[in-house]
């Protein structure tokens, strides 16, 4: 039972909307609570479904990790509570003497240590199933196989999901705030992350026809996509998989080979992009758009950077071609020259995988990432991520979309054609449009949008055989969330593939605030330390470009996307320097960022 061991340790073509139809929604869909059982054997049992599910909407709730009153300063939109799909609640109920799973080898051994479920008979209970799924031999005489049987296997699940569906189906409410049915496949070979978020538009009565999909039954990807094709036609449900943190998938989570050491080819790719339609860029265990020893050109890469493995050993990921979105978009072109067809064509989106029930990542109002950095003092502690400490994770992030209604089909639908985009905290409104046929006048425009949908395609968009003489040019607009800081600049970030068929990347900064005209020259930062306080008096409340491609070439395949940064911020780790009293250099982490936004890709084949 290695995949248990591995998980416990680690825990097309579309049609485009109007600019008359389109509505920016912002959601997470990427949260834990306390049927995860790394939540709950950690030390958060309180986290509930309907704790998340009120939070999210803009109420005050109790935090299931420090107690407390917390609230979000504005709703989200739309939610997806992503519990692990392996032994999703079967360890509570365990605890709780459920006998279905209380009378089992397992459950008595377990029930009997984890008993008065104080913290530590919690970290204990977790201790021995990792030894029991690692083979390692124990008093107890418990084994992987006893584990998933006992607690996983046939209908163990059942009562959990079942609650978990009904919950998603009692608190959506189409024009106000969406739920989806959805879980996380938990897969980490090697100690690297592959671990999908899967969601569906579909209700309570279709997702009552089939259980989660999890590692245990399978670690390889491939095999995910075969179960959501199988169901799918079963069922009539659709699906799509989100991978996350592909930052510590030791190069594994934009391969050249399968798992089983077979080249990529057209098969893999089709049934990767059936499913696969957008990644996660960014959340709470780092950033993961680029790179600086990757993308050593790029002056903002190094951001939130993260390299701490899901293991308890303390290694840390060496950056890899793999591993970062930008080389991830990079190796898809070069693979479509070389079999005909890109398997990482993805938009971007940022959600939170937080822990804590809490959907919180505003920098002055983060949760954390679980109970073990959810205060300014657990923070300076080991979280047992590696060797990573409370203030390495990152309070990120969301993802907005542009669909034609809060509903459940409207926000799916945004997803597939990939019309969404990630940002690490701030509400920012970006709209990207690319064609042929753009002109200086259309940034003017009442609504650069209508013009963008009726010239060009939005973001997540595909651009076909340049017209003789013409090269790309995108409309790009960004406005700055009402209660967050000034923008600093528009980028827009080329990938390309030469006749050789290696790709390359540069950067292009097409809006710059204050009148700059030399991207090189720094915003300015008026953050000060002593109170964690700043000032709008630099930046621009609102930017927008015209760009045209001055390097253009039509015989090679390209994409491109915009990447808009803040002025700089305080961090939340600033905050807890300034409260404990303490040197911001203490945290280990810089004491200003630049929040960002990442919009999705629109690709260009000649």
């Amino acid at each position: 039972m290695k995949r248990l061991l591995t998980l416990l340790v680690a825990v097309g073509a579309c049609s485009y909307a109007t600019a008359e139809s389109t509505q920016l929604y912002w959601g997470d869909t990427h949260l834990h609570t306390s049927n995860s059982f790394d939540v709950y054997l950690f030390g958060t049992p309180a986290s509930t479904l309907d704790t998340a599910y009120r939070f999210a909407k803009g109420l005050p709730v109790i935090s299931p990790t420090t107690g407390m009153r917390w609230q979000l300063s504005e709703p989200l939109d739309f939610l997806v509570i992503a519990d692990h799909a392996e032994m999703m609640g079967t360890i509570p109920r365990m605890l709780d003497g459920e006998p279905l799973l209380a009378s089992t080898k397992s459950g008595k051994v377990l029930g009997k240590i984890g008993g008065k479920k104080s913290a530590k008979e919690l970290l204990d209970v977790y201790s021995l199933i990792v030894q029991a799924g690692s083979g390692i031999k124990n008093s107890a005489g418990l084994s992987g196989k006893d584990i998933y049987q006992d607690l996983h296997g046939g209908e163990k699940r059942r009562s959990t999901w079942d609650d978990h569906i009904q919950t998603a189906d009692r608190y959506n409410a189409p024009g106000v705030f969406t739920t989806f049915i959805g879980w996380e496949w938990s897969a980490t070979p090697k100690g690297g992350n592959l671990h999908r978020v899967v969601f569906t538009p579909e209700d309570a009565t279709v997702a009552s026809q089939f259980l989660p999909y999890s590692t245990l039954e399978s670690s390889d990807p491939k095999d995910l996509w075969k179960w959501l094709d199988k169901t799918s036609k079963k069922t009539g449900a659709d699906f799509l998989a989100i991978p996350h943190n592909p930052n510590v998938s030791l190069g594994q989570m934009f391969p050249l080979v399968t798992q089983k050491g077979d080249a990529i080819d057209e098969a893999y790719a089709g049934a990767r992009m059936r499913w696969e339609k957008v990644i996660e860029t960014t959340q709470i265990k780092g950033d993961s758009e680029a790179h600086p020893l990757l993308s050593p050109t790029d002056e903002f890469a190094d951001f939130e950077t993260f390299s701490f493995l899901l293991s308890p050993d303390g290694r840390v990921a060496e950056p890899d071609e793999g591993d970062y979105v930008r080389s991830g978009l990079k190796r898809g072109l070069e693979l479509r020259r070389k079999i005909g067809v890109n398997p990482y064509q993805a938009g971007m989106i940022g959600s939170t995988d937080s822990h804590t029930g809490l959907s919180a990542v505003e920098e002055n109002n983060f949760s954390g990432k679980g109970q073990k950095d959810s205060d300014p003092v657990s923070r300076e502690k080991p979280t047992g991520i590696g060797s990573s400490r409370g203030w390495d994770m990152g309070a990120a992030g969301y993802v907005a979309v542009w669909a034609e209604e809060n509903s459940r089909d409207a926000i799916f639908a945004a997803f597939k054609r990939k019309e969404v985009y990630a940002t690490t905290g701030p509400r920012i409104q970006l709209r990207f449009f690319g064609g042929f046929d753009f002109e200086q006048a259309d940034v003017n425009a009442d609504d650069p949008a209508t013009v963008g949908y009726q010239k060009g395609v939005p973001m997540g968009g595909d651009l076909t055989q340049a017209p003789k003489g013409k090269a790309p040019t995108f409309l790009v607009q960004a406005i700055k969330d009402p209660r967050e800081a000034n923008l600093d600049r528009i980028q827009i970030v080329k990938a390309w593939v030469d006749s050789h068929g290696k790709s390359h990347e540069k950067i292009y900064d097409v809006a710059l605030s204050d009148g700059r005209q030399d991207g090189a020259q720094a915003v300015g930062n008026t953050v000060d330390l002593k109170t964690g306080k700043y000032s709008n008096s630099i930046g621009d409340e609102k930017l927008t470009a015209l760009w045209r491609d001055p390097d253009f070439d039509a015989r090679h395949a390209a994409l491109y996307y915009a990447r808009v940064l803040q002025i700089p911020t305080p961090r939340y780790s600033l905050f807890d320097a300034i409260a404990l009293g303490i040197d911001p250099k203490a945290t280990g982490r810089p004491a200003t960022i630049q929040e960002r936004v990442y919009g999705s890709p629109i690709w260009y084949s000649p």
